[in-house]
């Protein structure tokens, strides 16, 4: 067992600004002796005022004129617990210098309080409830459903932002966590491994990449407790020699760092029974945390060496909220609020809070918007910033959950800054699913032997009551963990009739029947079928001369991937994306690889031709 001294902090988390009187004006004296005249003082407030908010031309364009590279720092099970959001209670430099230097937005929230419908949401700008994505997953557990695996299945026209940003020359990386409920067609990335980087690209090519942090998974919370050995990669990244041990593999609790104190005063939640097991669970919760803020200063260290740390929008963000029981699956805060911190180039609004609403299907049309590509109007979320940015805010974000693993609820939630409407629309079932994943976790398992032995106080036991009210109302400014049910009261009548219509609205909007059970959601994702669509091979059309040829699919909404090989035989390690009747020359001797693929659809067959040398 290891204790790294340096990691050990527990010291309230400060944004220092980087504005100094004497810094930046050229004063020498203290701020107060700079007032010799109304006049001065007048000029001195002014230019603070400028340098703060930002607001000149060149600041506020600086970056959105040219097309930046983008990188992604995603954390996974993740609340906003961290320093820049109130809680010190893991020292983490790294996301502290993030937002030192950046946006701190703490109004984000997922569409789901787990994984894969909010990965879906993130990468097609699309609600999951609406495409066919919200049960968790739609791949897994079918031995208990009875249902077969599936995929989702959206629109035509919906495809995977990375393809836009391809299309306008960035080179797309992901390093590793794929997830969207549908496979990924060739088309969405240059590359999708373990190994993922920006430093594959071609010299000053402009990027969009993206890490994922699996260090703070639920799982990381099992016992036997220890570092996963495949996260390691990170302090290499780039490098292709690193040997992987499995995704679960783990080192001993002896081997691994201590970087957070076991007897450190955590923040337990009302909803938590305050047990040696709990704190021990929260130990593990921070110390993942810790771990993986030396990850992420390993992928900034990378930006830094490389020559490209101002050059770089870096997003850190985490896939829904926190791991612990009554966090993750669940359409309270605790499952949605996910932290988001953004750190321009130039330190653009360094150290500043925008509370705008930002739901996650905001992130594509936000991505586009920044690259300079008009984001498509088919997207269900509004872009945040860039070119493209919407005039307006959010007025409300949407929630679901529906089936988890192997067990099955429907629960819809609107929210606006201050009040959550949800409803339930299966009232007469309980609130506590039994999932066999989340009882690996040991607090888990020891609130089930508290709650049969009635030593769970009243709060606590919320979470088991074995019915639930049809609608749900509250006041999220004093009742952040969503314990006071606002209903019945007659002050907030006006407050419920609004949000409730609201979320009809939206229902209707995207197409969402919470009622519709997931049989009949196969049923009609695949159009009536028995068997899940395929996507037509791609078909070869020769000019007249047979120097260049066209590639079609008849499946509508299908991309198309080719690869040409030259006579070397020396294969590209990307697909192409093709565009739509555009003549691909080909040399003697070259060899084409075309296959089509449309989201939710079986991937096309792969087709083939060499050109021959003339005899």
């Amino acid at each position: 067992m290891r204790v790294d001294p340096d990691a050990i902090s527990f010291v309230k988390f400060e944004i220092t600004s980087s504005i100094s009187p004497q810094s930046h004006l050229g004063f020498r004296d203290s701020p107060a002796s700079l007032c010799g005249t109304y006049s001065q003082r007048l000029l001195v407030i002014l230019l603070l005022l400028v340098k703060v908010l930002g607001c000149t031309t060149a600041d506020n364009e600086s970056f959105l004129t040219e097309q930046p590279n983008i990188l992604w720092l995603v954390a996974e099970d993740l609340s906003p617990i961290i320093a820049p959001f109130g809680d010190s209670t893991a020292y983490t430099p790294n996301i502290n210098r993030l937002a030192n230097e950046g946006v701190r937005y703490p109004s984000l929230f997922s569409t789901h309080g787990v994984c894969a419908p909010s990965r879906a949401a993130i990468i097609t700008g699309m609600y999951p409830s609406g495409i066919g994505a919200n049960h968790m997953r739609t791949n897994s557990n079918m031995d208990m459903t009875r249902l077969p695996a599936y995929e989702a299945v959206p629109p035509s026209h919906v495809r995977m932002f990375t393809e836009y940003l391809r299309e306008a020359g960035y080179y797309t990386s992901n390093n590793s966590k794929q997830d969207y409920q549908f496979r990924a067609p060739v088309t969405a990335w240059d590359e999708s491994s373990n190994f993922a980087h920006w430093r594959n690209r071609e010299a000053d090519q402009p990027f969009f990449s993206v890490f994922n942090f699996n260090i703070t998974h639920e799982s990381g919370l099992f016992e036997p407790y220890g570092f996963k050995i495949d996260e390691n990669r990170h302090y290499e990244s780039g490098e292709r020699q690193v040997e992987l041990a499995g995704w679960n593999v783990r080192l001993s609790e002896e081997e691994t760092d201590i970087l957070v104190l076991k007897d450190a005063d955590f923040p337990v939640p009302p909803y938590l029974p305050d047990t040696e097991t709990t704190r021990r669970d929260l130990w593990k919760v921070y110390n993942n945390l810790a771990e993986m803020d030396r990850q992420i200063g390993a992928i900034l260290d990378q930006l830094e060496e490389d020559g490209l740390f101002e050059n770089t929008i870096i997003f850190f963000y985490a896939d829904h909220g926190g791991p612990l029981p009554r966090q993750k699956r669940l359409i309270y805060d605790s499952g949605l609020n996910s932290p988001l911190i953004i750190r321009f180039p130039k330190k653009y609004k360094a150290g500043s809070i925008d509370d705008q609403l930002i739901s996650f299907v905001d992130f594509a049309p936000t991505l586009l918007s920044l690259a300079g590509v008009e984001p498509p109007e088919h997207l269900q979320g509004q872009a945040f910033l860039g070119e493209y940015a919407s005039p307006e805010p959010r007025t409300y974000i949407h929630a679901a959950t529906d089936r988890l693993d192997e067990l099955t609820d429907s629960r819809r939630a609107v929210r606006d800054q201050q009040f959550k409407y949800i409803r339930n629309y299966r009232p007469e079932q309980g609130y506590y699913l039994p999932v066999a994943y989340r009882e690996q976790i040991p607090t888990m398992n020891e609130m089930l032997s508290m709650r049969d032995s009635g030593l769970l106080d009243d709060i606590q036991m919320q979470w088991f009551r074995e019915s639930k009210p049809e609608e749900e109302l509250f006041d999220l400014e004093n009742d952040p963990h969503e314990l006071n049910n606002l209903v019945k009261n007659p002050e907030y009548q006006s407050k419920l009739s609004e949000l409730s219509t609201e979320m009809d609205r939206w229902l209707t909007e995207i197409g969402d029947d919470p009622t519709l059970p997931e049989k009949e959601l196969i049923s009609k994702l695949w159009d009536g079928a028995d068997q899940q669509p395929a996507t037509e091979k791609p078909g070869i059309h020769f000019n007249r001369s047979g120097s260049a040829i066209l590639l079609h699919t008849s499946t509508e909404g299908a991309s198309i991937g080719y690869k040409i090989i030259p006579e070397n035989g020396l294969e590209p390690d990307s697909w192409t994306i093709y565009s739509e009747s555009n003549f691909i020359p080909l040399q003697p001797g070259t060899t084409v690889k075309a296959i089509a693929h449309r989201i939710g659809f079986i991937p096309g067959e792969m087709v083939e031709y060499t050109s021959t040398r003339p005899k």
